[in-house]
């Protein structure tokens, strides 16, 4: 039998046909296409940080502020963690920049040193959001103790980094240095200016972290201020909601259990928690303190407190010990015969911590009853 050569076109033609619309079927919508990574190239100018010009057409500068978008665009899964926590947590932080008068701009530093998370700590022992160091948030008015750390309180932590901004700009006259200084420091801002003779950030060499830490925070400014130009389209249900809660003041008359809040804010342990990382212990020693307590319950809130806090029972860790020169987490376990991850729990410490003489841990026996341990009562 004899093939018709008419046949052959015909099945070819309907295969291509087919072939073309099973891919337009397929292929996304225009605003849901990621767009290639050249795109991100394309920066209109003018850009600028805080009202300060960016130097595009300074030698270097376009070629490092191109090299960490890049890098921020390549990790998409990062980058959409930052657009889902934005609500959360960098609205109410423009917020208060706002208030203080300070440029919104500032807020992307937030971003890059914390990625929107206010319990993470860094090897060098900065804490929040802002990454605070022990030394700079007291300075500006954070409690940092055993039981209350203020830099994991977004609001308390943004107020002290506002002032350190604050006087950052004061004494270096240009916001662009004084992000610089929030990562390197003063001081060292200071000998880099002087030894090099030059204000002008984008002319002073720099230790390679503090170079690539306002490129950064300009990275981050690009996409998050235009999201879907980058190929980041999340539908409003996909941001996670602000925290419904409020400020209320109390007086703790002795040492409570933190399920007594817990409860006169008609919530759970881990949900009051959560709302007050600030609160490193499991309970509040006698003295006053600001928390945040769900929307919801605060209508007669301290009514409440009070008429739970007038029945509880006082709670005290069972053992307090203070920390020697020479003693290490490990030997300290050992010696109080408690395991190391135990240790660690209660003190809601890490390994990377560095204890200091003087300092107080927190410890029970190792079978301690759980009910008592948890505010109730033994059986």
């Amino acid at each position: 039998m004899k093939s018709n050569p008419g046949v052959w076109v015909l099945l070819g033609l309907i295969a291509m046909l087919w072939t073309t619309s099973a891919a337009q079927a397929q292929e996304p919508p225009a605003a849901e296409r990621i767009p290639p990574l050249a795109d991100s190239l394309q920066i209109d100018p003018p850009l600028v940080f805080c009202g300060e010009a960016v130097p595009l057409l300074t030698p270097g500068v376009r070629e490092r502020l191109e090299k960490e978008l890049l890098l921020a665009v390549w990790n998409r899964p990062q980058v959409i963690l930052w657009l889902k926590r934005s609500r959360r947590y960098l609205t109410p932080i423009a917020g208060i920049l706002s208030k203080n008068d300070v440029p919104d701009d500032l807020k992307y530093i937030a971003v890059v040193e914390s990625a929107l998370r206010p319990d993470v700590i860094s090897v060098k022992g900065a804490v929040g959001i802002w990454q605070l160091i022990r030394s700079t948030g007291r300075k500006y008015g954070l409690r940092i103790d055993e039981v209350i750390d203020q830099r994991r309180s977004l609001d308390a932590a943004t107020g002290a980094a506002v002032l350190y901004l604050q006087k950052l700009h004061a004494e270096f006259g240009s916001w662009t240095l004084a992000a610089a200084a929030y990562n390197i420091g003063e001081k060292g801002l200071h000998n880099a200016i002087a030894s090099q003779d030059t204000v002008d950030f984008y002319r002073l060499y720099l230790p390679r972290e503090t170079q690539r830490f306002i490129f950064k925070i300009l990275a981050a400014k690009l996409i998050l201020a235009h999201p879907r130009k980058y190929g980041f389209n999340l539908p409003e249900k996909a941001f996670y909601p602000p925290i419904a809660a409020g400020h209320v003041n109390i007086v703790c008359p002795r040492s409570l259990h933190l399920n007594v809040l817990a409860r006169a804010a008609k919530t759970y342990f881990k949900h009051f928690r959560d709302l007050n990382p600030q609160i490193r212990q499991p309970y509040l020693p006698h003295g006053r303190y600001r928390i945040l307590v769900p929307v919801s319950a605060l209508p007669g809130f301290v009514q409440r407190f009070r008429k739970a806090a007038s029945r509880a029972p006082a709670f005290a860790p069972q053992h307090v010990y203070t920390v020697k020169k020479g003693d290490s987490l490990s030997v300290i376990a050992r010696n109080l015969n408690v395991s190391l991850a135990a240790l660690l729990r209660w003190n809601r410490l890490d390994t990377r911590r560095v204890i200091r003489p003087g300092q107080h841990l927190f410890f029970y026996e190792q079978r301690e009853p759980v009910r008592e341990l948890f505010g109730g009562r033994r059986r």
